[in-house]
């Protein structure tokens, strides 16, 4: 029954998926000699496979990093955005963060690059440098692809679920980073604007942002969401992100729910967090990457 569940949950990204192109992050191999041990697979087990009334696709083992894009069927604004899953860099909440948002993307007429990064990794930036490795080669093999794929270079976003979240914060403060295994590139990898939904990792020991995380001016328009009773992630992330953001002069638009836990994506449940997708459409268009937003108390 298990095996048989696996198969089931696998064959529920795969259609979308198979329509889609992908691409290698590093189709001459990775920057650092890979330590993962064993082919990907899916780590969800029969406790934790259901999620909102959905089966739940977890990937890891990841030693070939990928991207994936997913152009709307209907309506192209231009617009895209990196999505990275979470899974405190252990695995990759593939679907519930990761193929679902895409498709969420593709409905309001943005172009979706889900991103496959290396995990699992031993600690993150700025003790690993994998995970911002894979981000910036992301968003430049992105813009690099800009017309092909039939994007404007200058509207492509980040969104992050969890450690993802994370992962978006640490792109857009450190797109210019330099690894020693790396070559410079003259491509920008700077979001043009980040969605950090129940991230982790961002306040730092003494209850302000993580040092490594200090926002300046060139940060992106940021959009926050978090519940009050997240106990994995702690919403104490949010606020001091938040807080950090506006001492910067970041324009940042914070939403915090009473309930909602971790984990929920775009998942429809009976709390008002589930409405977070119609208020980050709303935020798209006041940032001009959908357009211009309809004057006030007009359709």
């Amino acid at each position: 029954m298990r095996l048989l569940l696996s198969l089931l949950s696998i064959a529920l990204v795969l259609p979308l998926a198979a329509q889609q192109r992908t691409l290698p992050l590093w189709p001459n191999g990775n920057p650092e000699p890979s330590k993962i041990v064993g082919p990907e697979s899916d780590p969800t087990t029969d406790a934790n496979r259901i999620v909102s009334g959905k089966v739940t696709v977890r990937v890891t083992n990841v030693s070939h990093p990928s991207l994936i894009v997913y152009e709307p069927k209907g309506k192209n604004t231009g617009a895209a955005a990196l999505v990275f899953p979470g899974g405190s860099y252990i695995r990759l909440a593939y679907n519930i963060e990761g193929t679902e948002v895409c498709e969420w993307l593709n409905s309001i007429g943005m172009t979706c690059v889900l991103v496959k990064y290396r995990v699992p990794e031993e600690g993150h930036y700025p003790e690993n440098v994998e995970d911002i490795e894979d981000a910036q080669q992301a968003m430049r093999l992105t813009r690099a692809h800009a017309a092909e794929w039939h994007i404007d270079p200058k509207r492509i976003g980040a969104i992050g679920f969890s450690a993802g979240a994370h992962l978006a914060a640490v792109l857009s403060t450190h797109p210019d980073f330099q690894g020693k295994t790396v070559p410079a590139s003259a491509i920008d990898a700077r979001p043009d604007f980040q969605m950090i939904l129940y991230p982790g990792w961002l306040s730092g020991s003494d209850g302000k942002v993580a040092p490594s995380l200090l926002p300046d001016a060139a940060i992106p328009p940021t959009f926050l969401v978090q519940a009050e009773n997240d106990y994995t992630a702690h919403v104490e992330n949010s606020l001091v992100y938040f807080q950090a953001l506006k001492d910067a002069k970041v324009p940042a638009e914070l939403h915090l729910y009473t309930q909602g836990g971790h984990g929920f994506g775009l998942r429809p449940t009976d709390l008002p967090i589930s409405h977070w997708p119609a208020e980050a459409e709303v935020w798209l268009h006041t940032i001009h990457i959908l357009g211009e937003p309809a004057p006030v108390g007009r359709p």
